[in-house]
């Protein structure tokens, strides 16, 4: 499994390096360029914005890759009792969603609450798919779990607020794409540790080989931007990953002494 990994990891990387310079170029035809009109900008020349879609690119490449020849080898089936086919369906239109409203903004421009509306669409259609936040982890004590309208909420709350996070900190030459490669890693390390969904493990090494191939080219002095649309599809990456890791969850019966999370009873 871990040879397959490592290997849509490099793709992943290749993928985003090699495609990176061609989106600096249809950044410029299509005019999504960032001019230095205000003080607030670090950059003192225009800069092409479209570098996220490098980064969308090789996680999209690295994902298929790792689906499929994990599928053929039989390390990973997405049709079992969490129907992670149907999350992994509901991910991609979700991200569909996020690209396709940030794409616009990069390249005409549009009102922040129109922005805002993409995002909690993407978030809503990943709660109907069913990846949501079942419940609070207390450390060392137990875990409080959470009713429908509650966790739906909770996590419309946290994809919103992560997407924006990562968006807002966009602001330097490697900062949110390095922050978000860290996060990346962080995950990558804690879901191997743990005994966390495959899925979660697929999708974290694919977009962590995507952001290692685009940092290059975003590293002081930049070539280019990741732009609204990588920094939203980033946060929005990071969110719905991170609860993919816990989407089958272990609830406390008060009847049951055991938290085995191969006992029916507390699932």
């Amino acid at each position: 499994m871990w040879g397959d990994i490592a290997i849509a990891f490099l793709l992943a990387f290749i993928t985003a390096f090699v495609i990176t310079p061609y989106t600096i170029k249809i950044a410029k035809k299509l005019g999504a360029i960032d001019l230095p009109k205000d003080e607030r900008r670090i950059n003192k020349k225009p800069m092409p914005r479209l570098g996220g879609l490098a980064v969308i690119a090789g996680f999209l490449v690295s994902v298929i890759y790792l689906i499929t020849i994990m599928g053929i080898e039989g390390t990973v089936n997405l049709n079992t009792e969490e129907q992670y086919y149907i999350k992994l369906i509901g991910f991609f239109i979700g991200a569909l969603v996020i690209i396709i409203t940030c794409f616009i903004d990069d390249v005409k421009g549009v009102h922040p609450l129109f922005k805002l509306s993409g995002q909690i669409v993407a978030a809503i259609i990943i709660v109907q798919s069913g990846i949501k936040i079942e419940h609070i982890n207390i450390p060392f004590l137990y875990k409080i779990g959470l009713n429908e309208m509650f966790s739906t909420i909770l996590t419309v709350g946290w994809i919103v607020g992560i997407t924006n996070a990562i968006n807002l900190i966009d602001g330097l030459d490697g900062l949110s794409s390095g922050i978000s490669l860290i996060s990346c890693l962080s995950l990558l390390i804690i879901f191997s540790l743990n005994d966390s969904p495959i899925i979660a493990i697929i999708l974290i090494t694919a977009l962590a080989g995507a952001l290692t191939g685009f940092l290059p080219f975003n590293f002081n002095p930049a070539k280019t931007f990741i732009g609204d649309t990588g920094s939203n599809f980033l946060g929005y990456a990071l969110s719905v990953i991170s609860i993919l890791r816990i989407s089958k969850n272990i609830y406390i019966n008060s009847n049951c002494s055991t938290t085995n999370s191969s006992c029916n009873t507390c699932i």
